[in-house]
């Protein structure tokens, strides 16, 4: 597969999304959430990416092709939330695995934070780096959430399962760091 359509790392900045958003963003209502943010749906393309893991290696998604694997969105390595979410699936990962299921973890944090992250807490599996939150963006993890009652632009923590095609499966946003493995794990009956 060519690299057409999908980032990679050290290429230029993220492309300017205003017209993206112009030509057909739809407003979605997330519970209390309203965002212009493009959202992925059960049945969508997975947006393919290459990104540098935490010891500067890249690994893309098309690694993964003919597997299932998990990718989740989380704002900031070393974070209490952050840490929280990330230690249950290294702690349920032998169960995902048992499963058929891989996981990669993806911030915009550099390699060399997420390095101290994946050491300091034991971490077994790929952290990602997106510095200019060009994957983010794709995959409607990036752009405009509630926190603690006013609008802001960040990270909108979310997990997503592509399936070996490289398909969309699940598609869940705003997801809480704590329990969301667990509920994650009843909703795939691992």
């Amino acid at each position: 597969m060519g690299t057409a359509g999908r980032h990679i790392a050290g290429a230029a900045g993220p492309p300017d999304r205003r017209d993206e958003y112009a030509a057909g963003t739809r407003r979605v209502d997330y519970g209390s959430e309203v965002t212009d943010n493009q959202r992925l749906s059960p049945g969508d393309p997975a947006p393919d990416f290459t990104l540098p893991d935490a010891d500067g290696n890249e690994v893309s998604l098309a690694d993964y092709r003919g597997r299932k694997v998990v990718v989740y969105f989380y704002p900031a390595a070393s974070t209490p939330g952050c840490t929280k979410q990330a230690c249950d699936f290294r702690d349920n990962l032998a169960e995902l695995n048992s499963a058929g299921l891989e996981v990669i973890g993806i911030s915009p944090d550099k390699p060399a934070k997420l390095a101290k992250f994946r050491d300091a807490e034991k971490l077994n599996f790929p952290l990602l780096s997106d510095p200019d939150r060009t994957v983010l963006t794709e995959w409607g993890a990036f752009g405009e959430k509630t926190m603690y009652g006013k609008k802001v632009t960040g990270v909108i923590r979310s997990t997503f399962l592509v399936d070996a095609e490289q398909k969309i499966e699940v598609a869940q946003y705003n997801v809480r760091a704590t329990g969301h493995v667990a509920k994650l794990r009843r909703d795939l009956s691992v």
